[in-house]
């Protein structure tokens, strides 16, 4: 009898860890708006927002283009997502991994796919390190602010975070969006209160008046937060490099298609508008904030922004709440991470699950943590980062779009039997080149590189793939491709047939279920209720402020336990 419970529970594992890494996703396996609006919400509201928001100060950005710049690249990122990522995703049901390996071959996948999985275990590293910056403040350890680390103490801390990180991804996308539905509702108002409690620090502690409301915001903005200057001198950061940054920060996620990964599982390519959720909480209001908390801190504390790590603003600002902040925004963004490297890997090895390929992935990512040189250097890599993967999106929008409409074949060189497109190799390499000789040149500035280069990279493909034999007549082999995918929807269909069959009948929300999200809100509202009486202290400001952060730790844990019983109760009706 236990044996064949045993047996049962693996296989039903074996299918919960199942997904469709080298197939088109099923329709019974789709998923809805809500799990989007989540992961999306929990990704981009992160802790290097902290990070991101404070350089954005440190660079010398005015008030205005701050405001403008980031609300006009952020809507240019949403669009990219929705009426590029989403539609390919949502038409395709494949990973961005597994289509390049139908349209560039395996030979051509495996570079891609390790580039790819190197880049993202780098940026995940980066995320467990801002989550380890704030756990090192409970241990005394010191600032890591260098690339190196330089306490053993961080090391063990870095590894035992990660730990956690790669726990979470190894289950699978559905568990991440639950964590990250759980986390980012809280995260943003996390940010919000920590901007509105260091707001009157700079007018008490600064200019030595009591604060009067919000219409000293843009005075305050401009005298200390986006001042328009930079520390040593140099060039301050313009308008249209703020908006090519917000646009291009996630660039890999988008245009170059990453997110196809998450996007496959969606029920309409509408749901890529719900990454404005992520834009406009996590690279918008969080990004302000993060600016706004990094001014305050360095007030607080009498020190520079150089010697502050994510932790130390967020700990400045929040207190205990501050701490436990960057750990879950850390969190919430290494899980997707990781999950999209581990694909990444995993194409490479068919015959290995996802699981097994995502633990060691997640391993690297780890070990990476404790060397915090991305963290330092963070918004030149994501710059860096999008560059190298443009062209490979530009390449997949070719054949997925283009091809069709001048007369050529998609998945033509699937069809000629080659292991190795080499027009999608070259292309590649010419679009790299480009990106890199104009940014090293001075050319172009690094941030602006995205179109012209994602443009070159459509029309070299395009041309070598003519020459190459895209526009032969491939419709023996076209019928072939189109009868597999038919055998693949049957057997999905039968599939779905028998789950169907084991599935609990859907419920009602229960009353534990509303009681506890009715609580998750009343702990978010609690927040912001202290936040405003902080706003409204007067001359008492540091009294208010001191109480605030011994506060809203109640509220937050109190949150965690009502919000976790919610997700439990929601996804079991």
């Amino acid at each position: 009898m236990s044996t064949t419970i045993t047996s049962t529970t693996t296989e039903h594992s074996k299918t919960e860890l199942n997904e469709y890494e080298q197939e088109r996703v099923p329709q019974h396996k789709l998923l809805g708006w809500r799990h989007f609006l989540g992961t999306y919400s929990g990704e981009h509201v992160a802790g290097t927002e902290f990070v991101i928001g404070a350089a954005f100060v440190a660079w010398g950005a005015s008030t205005f283009d701050i405001l403008m710049g980031l609300l006009v690249g952020n809507v240019m990122a949403v669009l990219t997502w929705a009426l590029i990522t989403a539609p390919i995703a949502t038409q395709s049901r494949l990973t961005v991994y597994e289509y390049l390996r139908r349209i560039a071959g395996p030979g051509f996948n495996k570079v891609y796919n390790v580039v790819n999985a190197v880049l993202f275990c780098a940026l995940g590293g980066a995320m467990i390190t801002v989550s380890a910056s704030a756990v090192r403040i409970l241990f005394n350890i010191p600032a890591q602010t260098h690339w190196y680390p330089n306490s053993g103490a961080f090391i063990a801390v870095a590894l035992a975070v990660g730990a956690i990180v790669v726990a979470i991804a190894v289950l699978g996308f559905k568990k991440c969006a639950q964590f990250a539905t759980v986390c980012s509702p809280w995260l943003l108002v996390v940010f919000v209160t920590g901007g509105m409690v260091c707001l009157p620090a700079l007018s008490n502690l600064g200019n030595g008046e009591a604060f009067t409301g919000f219409g000293q915001f843009t005075a305050l903005a401009d005298q200390y937060i986006w001042t328009g200057q930079t520390p040593d001198g140099s060039p301050s950061m313009t308008f249209w490099q703020i908006a090519a940054f917000a646009w291009v920060c996630n660039l890999a996620m988008h245009g170059s298609l990453g997110d196809m990964a998450l996007l496959r599982f969606a029920k309409s390519p509408k749901y890529g508008y719900f990454s404005a959720f992520g834009m406009f909480f996590g690279h918008y209001i969080a990004w302000i904030c993060a600016g706004i908390m990094g001014a305050g801190a360095m007030l607080l504390l009498q020190t520079t922004m150089s010697n502050l790590d994510a932790g130390g603003i967020a700990y400045a600002a929040l207190g205990a709440t501050g701490i436990i902040a960057v750990i879950i925004a850390g969190w919430t963004t290494s899980n997707p991470t990781i999950y999209r490297a581990g694909l990444a890997i995993q194409s490479i090895f068919p015959s290995k699950s996802r699981a097994y390929i995502t633990t060691i992935v997640g391993i690297v990512t780890a070990i990476i943590a404790c060397f915090p040189f991305v963290f330092t250097r963070l918004l030149d890599f994501v710059g860096y980062m999008g560059l190298l993967l443009a062209p490979v999106g530009a390449i997949v929008v070719s054949e997925h779009w283009v091809f069709k409409k001048i007369g050529l074949t998609p998945l033509w060189s699937q069809y000629q039997g080659n292991s190795l497109n080499k027009a999608a190799l070259l292309a590649w390499a010419i679009g790299v080149v480009f990106a890199v000789s104009c940014e090293q040149l001075g050319i172009l500035h690094l941030f602006f590189l995205f179109v012209p280069t994602y443009l070159l990279s459509m029309v070299v493909y395009i041309l070598l793939a003519k020459s190459m034999g895209a526009g032969d007549d491939y419709r023996v082999q076209q019928a072939e491709y189109e009868q597999s995918l038919e055998r693949e929807a049957q057997r999905h269909q039968q599939q779905a047939k028998q789950e169907h069959q084991q599935q609990p009948v859907h419920k009602p929300a229960g009353t534990l279920e509303k009681v506890s999200g009715a609580i998750a809100l009343a702990c978010l509202a609690a927040m912001v209720l202290s936040a405003l009486k902080v706003w409204g202290s007067g001359a008492d400001y540091q009294a208010a402020f001191d109480s605030f952060k011994a506060f809203v730790i109640y509220p937050t844990i109190l949150y965690f336990i009502a919000a976790t019983t919610w997700i439990t109760q929601r996804d079991k009706s």
